[in-house]
């Protein structure tokens, strides 16, 4: 079973519609634009040694049965996540000199990005 436990980002949309724009590996920074009547830049900061990975959402759908999801909310994007095979098959060498870590999912319409870090995000909105 994975879990996810949604994680406040302070925006509300549609997040079906958002789309990743940029990720800086340097920064560990993740910007998303956030459509709506408004339009904003979200972006998400790791501070920290991170492992992350991008895929789109079907890749991420057949990796893992969707009815063992638990937690899932509509039009979320952020979440921390338990039970998932990525965090699981990391260099456990790297998890303890890092560690305790935690596995962040951030989910759009087309995309997913997967984020383990010691350290929790810091989300800031910008305007466009």
């Amino acid at each position: 079973m994975i879990r996810y436990h949604p994680i406040e980002s302070g925006v509300k949309w549609d997040s079906s519609l958002a789309e990743l724009r940029t990720f800086d590996w340097q920064s560990g920074i993740a910007e998303w634009d956030a459509p709506g009547e408004k339009p904003v830049i979200v972006a998400v900061q790791f501070r920290g040694q991170i492992i992350a990975r991008i895929l789109d959402d079907f890749a991420l759908s057949t990796e893992t049965n969707p009815e063992n999801w638990e937690g899932l909310e509509k039009d979320h994007f952020a979440y921390w996540v338990e039970g998932d095979a990525f965090h699981e098959n990391q260099s456990p060498t790297w998890l303890e000199v890092e560690g305790p870590t935690k596995h962040y999912r951030f989910l759009t319409g087309n995309g997913c990005l997967d984020v383990i870090a010691a350290c929790p995000p810091a989300f800031s909105i910008n305007p466009t």
